[in-house]
Parts: structure tokens; C-alpha cells; sequence
């Protein structure tokens, strides 16, 4: 145990790549302040709820999408579909937006994900 954190440490002190990926704290700030949609702003509908689970479906089936990629956000209010979290590519970013779109009843894509450096 001693030895995975002073790893973490030095990762930290030398300014490593996972150093960067660790702060978050830009993001956590944004998700607190009241204006960002998060999962608990699902919407109840019945419709809402089927195109969210629908696109969960189409994503999670599709193995050219990295692991970050399979586990973004979707937030479906009145058919309007929001996605939010990391995704690997611009690729991968335009491949959930095409199939987000293609779902019946929606009405709108807000593409709020974000490609890791």
C-alpha cells in the first residue's frame, strides 16, 4: 500500500500524464454549479427513458468504442439528448452524436463531450 502511493506521489511531483488526467477539479466546479446537466436531470417520461436506454444500447454494443467512450453521460430531457464525459477522438465524439441523432424522438443533440488529450 505504501508503495502504490508514494507511486501516486511521485507521478504527481513529476508532473506525469496522469497527473493531468487526475485534476479534475475544473470539471467537478462546472457539474456543482446548477447550469450543467447531470444524471439526476433525466427526464421521467416514458419517452425519454427509452431513448436514453436505447442509445446506452447502441453504444455499449458497439466494440470500436473505447471503454470512456461506453460510459458517457446521457441525459434525455423532452427529447432533447445531452452527452457528457471523456471519449478517446473527434471520431468517437461524431460516432455517438450520428447515433444519438438517429434515435426516434429526439429532437435535439447538446454533443458536450470531451476528447482526452
Amino acid at each position: 500500500m505504501k508503495r502504490a502511493g508514494l507511486v501516486c506521489a511521485l507521478l504527481l511531483l513529476s508532473g506525469g500524464a496522469w497527473a493531468d488526467q487526475a485534476d479534475n477539479t475544473g470539471v467537478n466546479a462546472r457539474d456543482r454549479d446548477g447550469n450543467t446537466l447531470t444524471v439526476f436531470d433525466q427526464g421521467e417520461s416514458e419517452a425519454d427513458r427509452q431513448i436514453t436506454a436505447k442509445l446506452r444500447e447502441m453504444i455499449v454494443a458497439d466494440d470500436s468504442l473505447s471503454t470512456n467512450a461506453q460510459n458517457i453521460k446521457i441525459i434525455t430531457v423532452a427529447g432533447i439528448v445531452t452527452l457528457r464525459g471523456p471519449v478517446e477522438s473527434a471520431a468517437e465524439k461524431s460516432t455517438i452524436e450520428s447515433k444519438a441523432k438517429s434515435v426516434a424522438g429526439v429532437h435535439r443533440v447538446d454533443n458536450q463531450l470531451d476528447t482526452t488529450p
